[in-house]
C-alpha cells in the first residue's frame, strides 16, 4: 500500500516557460488553478538579479530587456545535465546570460547581484521558482504547504527527475512524487470524461509546450489510467518555434541595414519578446507585424511574418513531433485507427499548423479541446497529490499505472547494452534475468547499470555501478540479476549467485553530476539567505515610501498660509531643513532600513511639536 501523507498539497506544473499550481478542492469536488498576485493563472518561469534584489516570475520576466545577462530562463533545459551536452552547448549561444562548466561538467549559471558574481546551479534557479509557486498557494490557502506533486516531461531522464526532486527539497517541499505531464494530463481530461461515464477510451495525450514535447497512449476504464507508450523530446517546443523567429529577424535586419545585432544581448531579448508575441498572434491571425522602436543604434525595426512564412521557418520541427507520435503508437503496437481521443496540451498545441498535421495524421478525427491547455498538467498533478495525502475530502478513487520512459540495462561483454526492463514498461515492476561469468577464475563480476536506448552500453547514462564477489570457476558460472523500480521510478538492482548465496544489492542513487546532501543542505540555507534579503529590501522600500508620504503630506500643510503664518521661525527653519534632509534620504540606497525608520519618528517629532507649539500660541 502507497504511503499516505498529513497535511494539504498541492500539484506543480514546473515549466520551461511558465509554471503552473493547483490544489484539490474538496468541498467543489474538483481541482482549483490557483491565481498569482498578478491575477494569472500561469506564472513566468524566469528569475532575476539586481544590485538591489532578486525577482521572480512577472516581475523578472518584465525588466528582461534591460537586464539580459542577469534574467534567468530556460532553467529546465539545463537540469539534469552536463554542460558538454551538445544540447546545452547550442543553447549558449542563444542565451544572454552566461552559463559555464562546474564540478563534475555540471553547468552554472553566472549572474552579477549587489555589486557582486553569483555562481548558480539549475536546481537553485528551479528552486526559487518552486518556491513562489508554493507562496502563491500558501496565499491561497491561508496555511503552510510542504507537500507537492511536481511534473516533469515524461522523455526526462533519471538524472534530470532527480534533480527536479533536488529543487523540490531546496524549495522547501516534500516532493511525494514526480509524475509525466502527459500523464497528468490524462487525469484531467479523464475526469472529466469520467463524469460522462463514456466507458473505456485509448486517448492520444499531446503536449507540446514552451520547451518540451510529450506524448502518451493511455487507456483509461472506470477508474484506471493506464499508460500504454511514452514518447518526446525533451528539447523540443515553443521556445525552438521563438529561436527561428529571432534567427529570421537578424537575418532580415542584417540585409535591410548591414548591421549584425546578434551579439547585443538588449536587442535579441527585445526582439525575442516580439517574435514570441507575434507568433501568439500568429495562432489567431494570418499576418504579424513585429515593430521595435530604436531596437539598436536608434534604428527602427518593423517586419511583416505571415502564418505561412512561420510554417516554413518551423516545418522541420513539425514534422519532428509527427515522428515522434508514430514512434508512441508503435511502441504501443496500436493503430491510429484504434485512438478514440487525441488530446492537446501545452500551448504551443495552439498553432494552426500543429493542428492541422496531427488531425491529417489521424484521418480526420476531430482534436479534443476541451480542457485549458495552459492548465490540464497542474491540474492533473493536483489530482494525485490528492491521492497521495489523507483526510482530503472527495478525491476520485483512482488507479494510474505509468510507463519508465527509457530502456534500464547493464553492459555485457563487448560494451553491449543488455536490456532488463525496456522502454514503456508499466511500473512498478520487477525482472530477473541471468548473465555468465566470461573469464576462468573470475573473483568478482562488475555490473555497471545504464539506461537508454544505445546499443552500445557506454553511449547510455550511467546509473551506476557495483560489483559482486564469485567463487573461482570455470567460465559460464550463472549470475542473476534482478532490476525492481517502483512508483516513484526508483531503481534497485540485486546480483546473485546462486552456488555460493553471494548476493549485493544496490539502490541506484545516480550521485553522478547530482547534489550531495551537504550541497542541498547549504542551497536550502542559501534559499533562506535569499529571501532574508528580499524581505530585507522590502523593508527598506516600504521605510523609504513611508517617509516620502510623510513629506508630501508635510509639504501641502506647509504651503497653508494659516500654518505657516502662525509657527515660529525657528520651527519653521527646522521643519525645512528636516524635509530637505528627508527628501535627499530617499535618494540614497546605501542607508539601512533603521535609519529611514528612525528619521521618520524624528521628522515626526520635529513636525507635530512645531504644529503643538503654533496651537499653543495660538
Amino acid at each position: 500500500m502507497a504511503k499516505k501523507y498529513k497535511g494539504p498539497a498541492i500539484g506543480i506544473d514546473l515549466g520551461t516557460t511558465y509554471s503552473c499550481v493547483a490544489v484539490w478542492q474538496g468541498q467543489n469536488n474538483r481541482a482549483e488553478i490557483i491565481h498569482n498576485d498578478q491575477g494569472n493563472k500561469t506564472t513566468p518561469s524566469f528569475v532575476a538579479f539586481t544590485n538591489d534584489q532578486r525577482l521572480i516570475s512577472e516581475a523578472a520576466k518584465n525588466q528582461a530587456a534591460s537586464n539580459p545577462t542577469n534574467t534567468v530562463f530556460d532553467a529546465k533545459r539545463l537540469i539534469g545535465r552536463k554542460y558538454s551536452d551538445s544540447v546545452i552547448q547550442n543553447d549558449i549561444q542563444l542565451w544572454p546570460f552566461k552559463v559555464v562548466a562546474g564540478t563534475d561538467d555540471k553547468p552554472k549559471i553566472i549572474v552579477k547581484y549587489k555589486g557582486g558574481e553569483k555562481s548558480l546551479c539549475a536546481e537553485e534557479i528551479s528552486s526559487m521558482i518552486l518556491t513562489k509557486m508554493r507562496e502563491i498557494a500558501e496565499k491561497f490557502l491561508e496555511s503552510p504547504v510542504k507537500n507537492a506533486v511536481v511534473t516533469v516531461p515524461a522523455y526526462f531522464n533519471d538524472s534530470q527527475r532527480k534533480a527536479t526532486k533536488d529543487a523540490g527539497a531546496i524549495a522547501g517541499l516534500n516532493v511525494m512524487r514526480i509524475i509525466n505531464e502527459p500523464t497528468a494530463a490524462a487525469l484531467a481530461y479523464g475526469l472529466q470524461k469520467r463524469a460522462h461515464n463514456v466507458g473505456k477510451r485509448n486517448v492520444f495525450i499531446f503536449d507540446l509546450g514552451g520547451g518540451t514535447f510529450d506524448v502518451s497512449l493511455l487507456t483509461l476504464k472506470d477508474d484506471s489510467f493506464e499508460v500504454k507508450a511514452t514518447a518526446g523530446d525533451t528539447h523540443l517546443g515553443g521556445e525552438d518555434f521563438d529561436n527561428r523567429m529571432v534567427n529570421h529577424s537578424v537575418k532580415e535586419f542584417k540585409r535591410k541595414y548591414k548591421v549584425d545585432i546578434s551579439g547585443n544581448p538588449r536587442a535579441l531579448r527585445r526582439l525575442r519578446t516580439a517574435c514570441e508575441k507575434a507568433k501568439r498572434t500568429l495562432s489567431f491571425d494570418t499576418e504579424a507585424i513585429i515593430d521595435i522602436d530604436a531596437i539598436y543604434k536608434g534604428i527602427d525595426f518593423h517586419l511583416s511574418v505571415t502564418r505561412a512564412k512561420f510554417v516554413q521557418l518551423n516545418m522541420d520541427l513539425f514534422e519532428k513531433c509527427l515522428e515522434i507520435v508514430k514512434s508512441c503508437l508503435t511502441d504501443a503496437k496500436m493503430d491510429k485507427s484504434s485512438v478514440d481521443d487525441v488530446v492537446l496540451v501545452g500551448g504551443s498545441s495552439r498553432i494552426p499548423k500543429v493542428k492541422e498535421l496531427l488531425q491529417e495524421f489521424f484521418n480526420g478525427k476531430d482534436l479534443c479541446m476541451s480542457i485549458n491547455p495552459d492548465e490540464a498538467v497542474a491540474y492533473g498533478a493536483a489530482v494525485q497529490a490528492a491521492l497521495l495525502c489523507e483526510g482530503i475530502k472527495n478525491v476520485p478513487n483512482l488507479v494510474l499505472q505509468d510507463v519508465t520512459p527509457l530502456s534500464l540495462g547493464k553492459a555485457t561483454l563487448g560494451d553491449v547494452m543488455s536490456v532488463v526492463i525496456p522502454r514503456n514498461t508499466s511500473i512498478p515492476v520487477k525482472k530477473t534475468r541471468e548473465y555468465v561469468t566470461v573469464k576462468d577464475n573470475q573473483s568478482h563480476v562488475s555490473i555497471n547499470v545504464y539506461e537508454g536506448e544505445r546499443l552500445k552500453a557506454s553511449e547510455n547514462n550511467l546509473l551506476g555501478l557495483f560489483s559482486l564477489s564469485v567463487r573461482r570457476a570455470p567460465r559460464g558460472l550463472p549470475i542473476k540479476v534482478c532490476f525492481t523500480l517502483d512508483a516513484d521510478g526508483i531503481l534497485n538492482v540485486s546480483a546473485e549467485e546462486e552456488t555460493s548465496g553471494n548476493m549485493k544489492v544496490i539502490t541506484i542513487t545516480n550521485k553522478n553530476g547530482r547534489l550531495s546532501a551537504a550541497e542541498i543542505e547549504r542551497m536550502i540555507q542559501e534559499a533562506g539567505n535569499f529571501k532574508a534579503e528580499d524581505m530585507k529590501f522590502v523593508k527598506r522600500v516600504q521605510a523609504m515610501d513611508a517617509i516620502d508620504d510623510y513629506l508630501y503630506n508635510m509639504e501641502k500643510v506647509m504651503k497653508d498660509d494659516s500654518v505657516t503664518s502662525m509657527l515660529n521661525p525657528v520651527d519653521k527653519m527646522m521643519i525645512h531643513s528636516s524635509m530637505k534632509m528627508g527628501k535627499n534620504m530617499i535618494c540614497n540606497q546605501k542607508l539601512e532600513t533603521f535609519v529611514f525608520v528612525d528619521f521618520l519618528r524624528e521628522l515626526k517629532r520635529i513636525f507635530e511639536s512645531a504644529l503643538n507649539r503654533r496651537n499653543m500660541g495660538n
